[in-house]
C-alpha cells in the first residue's frame, strides 16, 4: 500500500482508535509522528505516546495538527467535540466519525455545512486487524475523501461503501455480527467437551474451524450453500448434524438476530 501523505488525528483514543493507528504504523502508510491524540483518559494518552503518537491537552489542537480527525468518542460526547473543534475546520479536513448511531446530518450539523464528513461502521474484530466496516459519504466528501479512508480501513481489513440508509443492516450484520459468531464457537466447543474433548482443545477447534471456513467463503467466491454441500456426504455425519441445526432453527435464528440489530439501530439514530 502507498505512504498516506496525511496527518492523522483521533478524538478520543480507546481501543477502536488504537488498533487503527496501530494498523496504519503496521503496514508502513503512517509513521508515529504524524499520529496526534487526545482522551480524557490520561493513561490512553500515554499509551499513544508510548508508541510514538503525540498526545494534546485539547482537542483543538489535535484538529490543528491532523488532515484526517478520528471521531472516535461515546455517541453522546460527538456533537459537543465536533462544536469545540468546529472553528479551527477547513476544508482540508476529512472527518471520520466511528460513532455508532451518530447520522451524517448531525455530523455535518455539529462540523459546519462545508466539512467533508465520511460516517464508518467497523467492528471489533479491527483489534485483530479484521475489520468488516463499511462507510456512507456527507457534507462536502468527494471521491478523494473516500478512497483516503478506504485506504486506511484496509490497513485493518475490508470497507464497503453504502448508502447511509444500510448503515443500520450493516450494523445488524457485521457490527453486532462478532457477538453471534462468539456464541457460535462457545457452543461448538461446549459441544466438542460434551463429546469428550478437553476445553483448550475443543475451543481451539472451533475457533479455528470458523476461521478456516470464512476463509474458503472469502478465497474461493463459492456459495456458502455449496460449500456445505461439499462437506456433507449421503447418511454420514455432517448431514445428521446439519439436520439438527435446522430443526433447532439456527437458521432462521441468525437471520432474526440480524433484522433485531437493525430495527434497534434504526431507533437509536432517531433518538
Amino acid at each position: 500500500m502507498p505512504v498516506i501523505d496525511k496527518r492523522i488525528g483521533f478524538l478520543g483514543s480507546g481501543q477502536m482508535a488504537e488498533a487503527l493507528a496501530r494498523g496504519l504504523m503496521k503496514r508502513g502508510l503512517v509513521t508515529a509522528e504524524r499520529i496526534a491524540c487526545n482522551d480524557p483518559n490520561p493513561a490512553r494518552k500515554e499509551l499513544f505516546k508510548g508508541f510514538g503518537a503525540t498526545p494534546y491537552e485539547s482537542n483543538i489542537d489535535v484538529a490543528r495538527n491532523a488532515d484526517v480527525l478520528f471521531v472516535a468518542v461515546k455517541p453522546q460526547h460527538v456533537a459537543q467535540v465536533l462544536s469545540e473543534v468546529r472553528p479551527v475546520l477547513t476544508e482540508s479536513h476529512t472527518i471520520v466519525s466511528i460513532a455508532a448511531g451518530i447520522t451524517v446530518d448531525k455530523l455535518v450539523e455539529a462540523a459546519g455545512p462545508d466539512a467533508h464528513v465520511v460516517r464508518v461502521m467497523p467492528n471489533t474484530p479491527c483489534l485483530v486487524g479484521e475489520t468488516a466496516a463499511a462507510m456512507c459519504l456527507g457534507g462536502k466528501a468527494n471521491s478523494d475523501d473516500e478512497a483516503l479512508v478506504r485506504s486506511i480501513f484496509e490497513a485493518v481489513g475490508k470497507i464497503y461503501t453504502v448508502d447511509e440508509k444500510l448503515l443500520a443492516a450493516v450494523t445488524g450484520l457485521s457490527g453486532s455480527g462478532p457477538a453471534y459468531v462468539f456464541m457460535m464457537i462457545e457452543a461448538l466447543a461446549d459441544g466438542g467437551v460434551r463429546a469428550g474433548l478437553p476445553r483448550d482443545i475443543s475451543q481451539a477447534l472451533a475457533a479455528q474451524t470458523v476461521l478456516g471456513s470464512a476463509k474458503m467463503v472469502l478465497e474461493t467466491g463459492t456459495h456458502p450453500g455449496a460449500l456445505k454441500d461439499m462437506v456433507t456426504s449421503p447418511a454420514g455425519t455432517t448431514i445428521a448434524g446439519v439436520h439438527e441445526l435446522e430443526k433447532a432453527g439456527v437458521r432462521a435464528a441468525f437471520m432474526s438476530a440480524v433484522v433485531a440489530a437493525t430495527e434497534r439501530a434504526n431507533q437509536l439514530s432517531k433518538m
